[in-house]
């Protein structure tokens, strides 16, 4: 059961991580500049502790866990990819369907990120996972 804690704590802290990266200093003059009049002063953190908390579980459940056995690694990351591009594309083309002038090119980039991160979420949880089980 540890292993699972382990592997959960280290996808949702690679998960955390990376995107606080992207959309504090990488990207945030990109999504500045595409939706500025949507942003908020301020990052609702309930909100995003409950949607990181989510995220992460999902990444176990649908990529990380089911392939815990498997000796390499392309299962989970590609699952990871999927589950990524799944996830970001539903919430890209309901805002592409639902807001005006929502830019197609921010959801290309959403999406890929979306891709990119939980493939490294996973990759974290997948390396903890082997590590715990090593020990």
């Amino acid at each position: 059961m540890m292993k699972f804690f382990a592997a959960y704590a280290a996808t949702l802290s690679g998960l955390v991580a990376l995107d606080m990266l992207w959309l504090g200093i990488v990207a945030k003059a990109h999504y500045a500049a595409a939706i500025a009049h949507l942003l908020a002063p301020r990052p609702g953190v309930t909100a995003a502790m409950v949607f990181y908390s989510l995220f992460a579980l999902g990444l176990m459940h649908f990529a990380v866990t089911p392939n815990a056995q498997s000796p390499g690694w392309g299962k989970t990351l590609s699952a990871a990819a999927l589950f990524g591009f799944f996830t970001y594309m539903t919430y890209d083309l309901t805002n592409l369907a639902t807001l005006r002038g929502w830019p197609i090119g921010l959801s290309i980039l959403d999406v890929a990120w979306g891709m990119t991160v939980s493939v490294c979420a996973a990759a974290c949880g997948k390396a903890a996972m082997g590590w715990f089980v090593q020990q």
